[in-house]
């Protein structure tokens, strides 16, 4: 049976496929974009503007920084707590012509083993979970890596740690 999406968030993002994409704001003031979305004044401490547009960002950017969630998260989070907990990766991918950064889970599979501090990553749609009535989802979005920008494995120091992103002359 084929999944209809709602959305977790309403007005979070919008479309399907290639049209896919976040929703934030711009300050008409300043023209500081936030996301989540504000509706009310600008958040930039020094702007005191309040006429914001909604704005469509960056489909693309590059991964910040990346864990893995091996517990079930406190509500509000949206989890069936009588399914066995299936642990994710979250990424903070930098967009960099909003100049902002944005969390999201990755695809189901994807482990950390698999990403590096400033691999490309594209925004996709996501499921966050199955809603309660059979055939229906809760929609969100994931940011899945693009691993063709990753020429092999991330480099170690001599104790076998991750090297940080300067010391590897990566930059996101």
């Amino acid at each position: 049976m084929p999944h209809t999406h709602a959305p977790a968030v309403e007005g979070w993002f919008t479309g399907e496929g290639e049209a896919f994409t976040l929703l934030g704001t711009r300050c008409r003031a300043c023209a500081s974009v936030f996301f989540p979305r504000e509706d009310l004044t600008c958040r930039n401490p020094d702007c005191a503007g309040e006429d914001l547009e909604e704005v469509p960002l960056s489909r693309r950017g590059r991964i910040w920084s990346f864990t893995d969630a091996r517990y079930r998260p406190p509500a509000p989070y949206l989890s069936d707590p009588d399914r066995e907990w299936e642990p994710f990766v979250l990424l903070a991918v930098e967009l960099a012509a909003e100049r902002l950064v944005v969390l999201g889970q990755a695809p189901p599979g994807t482990t950390t083993g698999q990403l590096a501090v400033g691999m490309e990553a594209e925004l996709v749609p996501g499921v966050l979970r199955e809603a309660g009535d059979p055939g229906q989802a809760w929609a969100t979005w994931n940011w899945r890596p693009l691993p063709a920008n990753v020429s092999g494995p991330r480099p170690a120091d001599e104790r076998g740690a991750r090297l940080p992103a300067d010391e590897r002359g990566v930059r996101p």
